[in-house]
This record gives C-alpha cells, structure tokens and sequence, in this order.
C-alpha cells in the first residue's frame, strides 16, 4: 500500500532512509514504488517479466527523498555498474515526455529526471573519475536522447500545459544548466546550445500571465545560456539576444525587471531604513537592535541585475523598452494554488500580487525605478554583497551613458518623472532618506546620483573603480550635451535648499549657480580628498587615474562650456569656481610632477598625463590670479566681493591663452572585456550555485500538483 509521507529535506534524507516506515512490532512496511527503486538500483530489468512496469512505474507517486538518497551512496563502481538502468530509466522518461498523454505520467516523469541529473551530478561533483553523461544517458545515445528531451521541455514551455507543468519543466531546466558551479564544464550546457530553448523563453515573456506565473524562472534561465562560453565562442542566445525585436517579449523582459525593482524599492522603503543623523548613525553601528531592518535583509535576485545587463549591453531595441516601459495592469492572477517549483534564492524575486498599486506610489518608467534602487544599493557599499549589486548598477549606467537614445530621452524635457533617490548619512548634512527631485529630465537625476556617490564614497578604502565609473557616467554625459548642444536645465535648489550642507558650501557665494557648484564642489572634493590621503591611497592604488578623469571633466567645461551650459553666467562661474579652490588644483599638480619625476613606471606615464591635463586650469589659475592682484593692490583696504571678482572673470578673456587639448569629447567605449571577465564570472557562479542550492527536490508539493491536474483534460502528445 501506498504511504503518503511528509516531505523532508535533502539532508535529513543523507541520515535517513525515506519511504519505510515501521510498525509497533517492527516489520518495515514499504511503498511499492520503492521496491521498483530497489529493483532498478540492483540493475535487475524488471520490464523484461513485465510488460506494464513503465506504465504502472510512472503512474505512482515518486518517493524524491529515496531515489537521490539511494543514487548518493552508490561508490562509483556501483554507479558505474548502474549505468545501463540509469540509462533505461532516464530513456523511459523521456519516452513519456514524446509519447504519453497522461498528465500525471507527465509530472512523475518530471520529477524522476530532476532526481537522476541533481544526484548524478552531485556524485560527480564528488568524484571526478565519474562520467556524468555516460552513466545518466550513455554516450551513444546522448545526442538523441538530450534532443528528444530538449523538444519536449520547448513543447510544454510553448504550449497551454498547466502551470504546475510548466513550472516542474523550468525546475529541470535549473537543474540542468545549474549542475555545475562553473557553467562552462556542464556538458548538458552544450545539448542547449546545439537545441535553443530561447524561442519558447520569448513565448513566456510575451504572455501576461506566464511571465506572471513563470517570468523570474524564466530569466534566469536566459541570464545563465547568454553567458556559457560567450567569450571563447559564438553563444547562439547572445546572437539571438542581440538581434531580438519583438516588442511584446522585450516588453515581457522589461516588465518582470521592473516588477522586482518596484517590488524591492517598496519593501526598502518599508523597512523605514532610512539615513540618520550621522551621530544617530553611528550610535547605530554599536547598540545595534534585533528588530532594526536592514539592507542585509534585503535582497534581489542577482539574475534580474544581470539580465537588465545583458539586455542593455546586447540589445540596442531594449533601449527603448527601458525608457518608455510603464508598468502595464496586473495580468490575470495566478490559479492561486502553490506553484511546483520554488526558485527561492533568499532574495526579492517573488512578482507583487498588485503591480497597478505600486506603480501609483513609484515611478512607471523603467529607467527611473532602477534609478531609485540604483541609490540604494550605492549608500550599502560596505555590505558585500550590496557593493556587488552596486558595482553591475554602475556597470549598465555606463552603457546606458553611452547610447545615443538613451541619452536622448534623459534630456529630453518634454518627459519628465520625479524619481526619488536616497542619501547617505553625512557628518555636515542632515539628511532626508526619500527624497524627490521635482519633476525634470532623468539626466538630472542621473547626475545627482553620480554626485552623491562621489560626495559621499570618501574613504581611505577608496573604491576606485567605482569612482571611475561614476566619472565616467558624469564625462559621457556631458559629451551628449556638447556633441548635441542640449543646455540641460539642472537646478539643485529644490533638492539642497534648507540643509545644512547647503548652508556651509554656499553662505559665501550666494549669486553662484547651484547646479554648476555643487557638480564641481564634488569633483574638487575629490581632488581635496585624493591629495590628502597621498600616503595611503598611492601605495594601494593608482589615483591619478581618477585625477585625469576630473581634469578631463573640467577642460570639457572650460574648452566647450559656452556650447551646453545654460548661460554666460554659468560659464564665468565655472571660472570663479577654478580660482577660489585653486589649491586643489595646483596640490594635485604639484602631486603628479613628483611621481612624473620618480621610478615608478605606471606611477610616471599616468602622473604625466595628469601634468599636461592640468595645464590649461593652471592657465587660468596664474592669469586671473595676477589680475585679481592687480584689482585688490589698485584698492588697498577693499575686499573683493563675489560679483566684482565675476568682473574681473569677464573682462580678462581676452587676454587669456589656453591651449587646445584633443580628445575631450571622446570615450572609451565600454567592453566586457577583458577588464570586466572576472567580475562576470565570479557573479554568474554565486548566481548558479545559490540557484542550486535553493531548489529543493523534496519540497515539491505533488499533492497539489495532483490537485490541479484533476481538473485539467488530458494533454495529446
């Protein structure tokens, strides 16, 4: 008789055998299916005596716990001598998949295949003289067999099967592509190369209610197949990726991102894990209290970030997708019954229940919610896992910098949205955790973005790399803007006005145009910072990267500022700004001329280009520093105020000699690789593992499974 039992987890079935039980007087009482498993495991062939044994076998309710249980203790020569009824088995399966038009035939065959690739798999992760592929299906007729398969798993993903079907098919899937830390040694990688299942992942996408149903599932799957080999051959789905324009599958992808952004943006803002005064702050980080929500808690699947990623970096149609996405009304919601797989990487990755809701209280357009958890994740970089995040967010904001359209509808005024973006906890601001920028172009909230990262990411474990990129957003930017002439109207009083940070940079300069300030004051700030810390930084890391990127920004200002900035005024305040922190510069200078001078080769060569970018600030630094001299010795006893030193700006351009630099407006395009390589691959690894510890075979809930078969008509093969 059947023994219904109730599901436990993959450890205690290591300790435990699972599907006998025992009565009061001992005598073991075993489940028939069981005694096929014992039958099968002594490499008896119990179809030869009966000619109904597969029928009856895929009929009864699969015991997951006992089946990769029993496989996990076979040695290897136990396995290998297994290998011909592993390989009828896994055979038979996939003959139910093509031929049978029983439902519940159907799901066992399902469930028996997860079983036999996650435990033989997991043997040869242990062993390494197992041949994975010859013990699972044989190598005669691997080929064969993984096409059969692969056609099937693309029949049940293209067609109307239920959705626990669907769901159980997307499980294999996982357990298929994440057999593997390291995706490029899994040989069942290479079966879906060679027979794509990117055809049926569109279908998913393009319809409401599978990308409702299956859609994180679904992306991850894409995620992981763009990334196997992409650097050693022709990847059929980054070709196919790349070429991709059906707008209701790249809508699909765009809405099942941006659900989770939303989804994650909400439950952070929840949390009411705001910024705090800095004391509050650091009061905080000792009496730290139980119940106190935390950034840590909060998690979004790694794959929606990478999939955002790839679609971006690959996919010039998904630009638009991007910037014009709205979140569209809630498909029709699910049968409501518990779904067969669970993908439950310990992260957001779950689609909320009313999409229309949230998209009343957050931004509609795609773009902008990244935006917001863009801010986030920038303000939690001391959290390793956050910093990871933070640095891809960077990533697919410089690609994003680059794209002509993109950058056309950043600064576009006519399409507006008011994104809310969060500040980190500083010593002389007190901050407000949800700020809102009135409603303007994204460009500016892109600019507060890279501002607030660079103002508030200074540290004697200053990170580098993050601070290039966010220099390197802010520079393509501005070459959008001198290339186009676009005078981008970007007032900082709104989102300034009132704090006290505001109040200690700009008492002294209160004609001076707070967008063009604070931008510089952040550059300068950082050029401050880096000559300060010279002692701790140059050992560990070359900054002058970082300096010949400023001095870049500033020479795009001055050789080309009276093309994109707003006015005159703004222009001859760029020059106040140059004269009034001069130190900085000349500090700077001063810095890169003795490592100019000095041994150190890589030191020299970009200490060297840091002199010769400085050049023309140094210019302007001696001539108007003369006349401001000259103006202050023809008036013993005055002090200059700000207008009059603005005066002085103005009326000596003509007498100033700058030289004409090359290259200003131009950028190296973002590549992948090779400077990118590791960072993709040590994430695309974390993805795949957690994957596949997180999918638990003995949680699968066949009853419910059942229960929703029971109302569906049979399936014709």
């Amino acid at each position: 008789a059947k023994v219904n039992m109730a599901a436990v987890h993959l450890e205690q079935a290591e300790k435990n055998i699972p599907g006998i039980l025992r009565k009061g007087d001992g005598k073991a009482l075993k489940e028939k299916i069981i005694a096929y498993y014992e039958s099968i495991l002594k490499g008896e062939d119990p179809s030869r005596t009966q000619t109904r044994f597969w029928d009856d076998f895929f009929l009864m309710k699969v015991n997951v716990d006992y089946l990769v249980h029993e496989i996990g203790i076979l040695s290897s020569a136990e396995l290998t001598q297994m290998k011909n009824n592993l390989n009828r088995l896994f055979s038979q399966c996939v003959r139910v998949l093509q031929m049978d038009d029983n439902m519940i035939r159907y799901v066992n065959s399902l469930q028996t295949l997860c079983c036999l690739i996650r435990s033989v798999f997991r043997k040869g992760l242990r062993d390494s003289s197992v041949d994975i592929l010859d013990i699972l299906i044989g190598f005669d007729a691997a080929e064969c067999k993984m096409q059969n398969l692969i056609e099937c798993i693309n029949r049940i993903l293209s067609e109307d099967f239920p959705v626990s079907v669907k769901n159980l098919t997307l499980k294999l899937v996982l357990i298929m592509i994440t057999a593997k830390d390291n995706i490029s040694q899994n040989v069942m990688m290479e079966y879906l190369m060679v027979n794509s299942v990117f055809e049926s992942l569109m279908k998913i996408f393009s319809s409401p209610d599978d990308r409702a149903n299956h859609g994180i599932d679904s992306i991850l799957i894409l995620a992981v197949l763009v990334n196997y080999r992409k650097y050693e051959a022709a990847n059929p789905y980054v070709i196919k990726l790349s070429v991709l324009d059906d707008e209701l599958a790249l809508n699909g992808i765009g809405w099942i991102i941006g659900e989770a952004f939303m989804e994650y943006n909400r439950q952070y803002a929840a949390t009411g894990d705001k910024p705090q005064s800095w004391f509050g702050s650091l009061l905080g980080s000792v009496l730290s209290s139980a119940d106190s929500p935390s950034v840590e808690a909060l998690r979004i699947n790694e794959a929606i970030l990478l999939a955002l990623y790839e679609a971006v970096h690959l996919n010039r149609n998904f630009i638009t997708i991007l910037t014009h996405t709205k979140s569209p009304s809630s498909p029709k919601s699910p049968t409501g019954i518990p779904i067969a797989v669970q993908s439950s990487i310990p992260a957001i990755h779950t689609l909320p229940s009313s999409p229309s809701a949230l998209a009343a209280a957050h931004p509609a357009n795609l773009l902008g919610m990244f935006l917001t958890f863009t801010s986030i994740v920038l303000q939690h970089t001391k959290v390793e896992r956050t910093a990871i995040h933070a640095r891809l967010c960077l990533v697919i904001l410089t690609c994003i910098s680059e794209d002509q359209f993109a950058n056309t509808f950043l600064h576009d005024t006519n399409i507006a949205f008011s994104v809310t973006l969060y500040r980190a906890p500083l010593l002389h601001r007190k901050v407000k955790g949800d700020k809102s920028r009135p409603s303007s172009s994204l460009a500016c909230s892109l600019l507060d973005l890279m501002v607030e990262f660079t103002l508030s990411h200074l540290s004697k474990n200053l990170m580098l790399d993050m601070h290039c990129k966010c220099l390197g957003i802010i520079h393509r930017v501005l070459c959008h803007q001198k290339r186009c002439r676009v005078r981008l109207d970007y007032d900082w009083k709104d989102l300034w006005t009132g704090q006290i940070y505001v109040v200690v940079l700009f008492l002294w300069s209160p004609l001076l145009s707070l967008q063009l300030i604070l931008v510089h004051v952040a550059l300068i700030n950082l050029l401050r910072f880096v000559v300060s810390q010279e002692g701790q930084l140059l050992p560990k890391q070359n900054v002058f990267i970082l300096i010949h990127q400023v001095s870049n920004i500033f020479n795009l200002f001055i050789t080309y500022g009276d093309t994109f900035l707003p006015d005159a005024t703004t222009y001859d305040e760029l020059y106040y700004e140059i004269i009034r922190m001069h130190e900085a510069f000349e500090n700077s200078q001063a810095m890169a001329l003795r490592y100019a001078a000095g041994q150190h080769a890589e030191l020299k060569e970009s200490a060297s280009t840091v002199v010769n970018g400085l050049k023309n600030i140094s210019s302007i630094i001696i001539h108007y520093t003369a006349k401001i001299n000259a103006w202050m010795a023809s008036k013993p006893g005055t002090q200059m105020s700000t207008e009059q030193v603005l005066e002085v700006v103005r009326e000596n351009y003509d007498t100033l000699t700058l030289k004409l630099q090359d290259n200003l407006d131009y950028f190296e395009k973002y590549s992948e690789r090779p400077k990118e390589v590791n960072y993709f691959s040590n994430l695309l690894r974390m993805i795949v593992t957690e994957c596949r510890d997180s999918i638990s075979l003995s949680t699968l809930q066949q009853k419910v499974v059942l229960s929703e078969l029971s109302n569906v008509p049979a399936k014709t093969p």
